[in-house]
């Protein structure tokens, strides 16, 4: 079973942690919800969640992926600690995936992990900007560089969330879940 993990902080965007966690969970990855500083989180508009653990008790090397999603302030927050950095490290370095979305590749992984340089990456249109030289901004709905899979933000979720069954799954797992989600439909609209 597909391990996944992904890590909110307070101000995250709800889309882009819901709509994964949903897909991931149907795709039958096992996905663990830690909040960055306990149990209990709350999004950019509001909505409160409660986490499966908090990441102080958990094993970040124990995942197939990581996932980070944006929002300014909880994508700030993911970005000054200390463990999110070490854990995107570790992840890369070890040949495993991590997944980021909207404010989240720019801060987290560009500015403050420094591990887009050479790699294709999307980003929240204008959050490029605060990306180090030498990654290279897509402006795609999601983007896939090796181990490394970002999205473009709120509308994009869905996009970036079978990204990421694809990638870990297969693309077969994604394609039945896009059908079973009525997503060919929805595109027509």
């Amino acid at each position: 079973m597909i391990k996944a993990c992904i890590i909110l902080a307070d101000g995250f965007e709800e889309v882009e942690a819901i709509t994964p966690i949903d897909y991931l969970r149907r795709a039958g990855f096992d996905l663990t919800v830690a909040g960055l500083t306990g149990t209990a989180v709350t999004g950019a508009h509001g909505i409160a969640l409660h986490c499966d653990r908090s990441l102080a008790s958990l094993d970040c090397g124990s995942f197939d992926v990581i996932i980070l999603p944006g929002g300014l302030k909880g994508a700030e927050a993911l970005a000054a600690d200390s463990r999110v950095r070490l854990a995107v490290r570790d992840q890369l370095d070890q040949g495993r995936h991590v997944a980021a979305i909207c404010a989240a590749p720019a801060l987290v992984l560009g500015k403050a992990c420094g591990v887009l340089h050479g790699r294709r990456y999307t980003c929240f249109p204008g959050m490029e900007r605060e990306v180090p030289a030498g990654g290279h901004y897509t402006g795609e709905a999601a983007t896939v560089d090796g181990r490394l899979i970002t999205g473009a933000g709120p509308a994009c979720a869905q996009t970036f969330a079978l990204t990421i069954v694809a990638e870990l799954a297969d693309q077969a797992a994604a394609d039945k879940l896009a059908t079973s989600l009525l997503v060919n439909l929805a595109r027509q609209g």
